[in-house]
């Protein structure tokens, strides 16, 4: 999938206005991700996606750079929370458009590589994937 069809494809899915706002939240919720995936499954993964996408995967922020090569594990609390700031949006649109960027991913990138994807993420990130939230404590229902 081509960066064009990619953010018109999250713009759609997230509702939002332009598609600046979409590239802002793609570019948000990849680089964390990219924050909780060792370094060879963040390069699999960025092998996966056009040379835009690839940066904001590879992009890791808040780390050192005696850490780059280790993942950095947080709650998926966290992970909106940092959508959320990054995006300069609240929680909830954190949380919705999160989901629409990774219902995009899932169209974009081959299923195995989801499936190592999610093998290294924390059991409560498979609402990433789902878009449905895990349990009542869920943290997409809680804040």
């Amino acid at each position: 999938m081509e960066h064009r069809e990619f953010i018109k494809r999250v713009q759609e899915a997230a509702e939002l206005a332009t598609a600046d706002e979409a590239e802002t939240v793609v570019g948000a919720v990849l680089g964390t991700l990219g924050e909780l995936l060792s370094p060879t499954e963040r390069r699999h993964l960025a092998a996966q996606l056009p040379k835009p996408l690839k940066e904001y995967v590879d992009r890791r922020v808040e780390r050192p750079p005696r850490e780059m090569t280790r993942p950095h594990r947080f709650p998926l609390a966290e992970f909106y929370q940092r959508i959320a700031a990054r995006a300069d949006v609240r929680y909830p649109a954190a949380v919705q458009r999160s989901q629409a960027v990774m219902r995009v991913l899932q169209e974009a990138v081959a299923a195995g590589e989801l499936a190592d994807l999610f093998r290294e993420l924390p059991d409560e990130y498979e609402e990433l994937r789902s878009g449905k939230p895990a349990g009542p404590l869920s943290p997409s229902l809680t804040k």
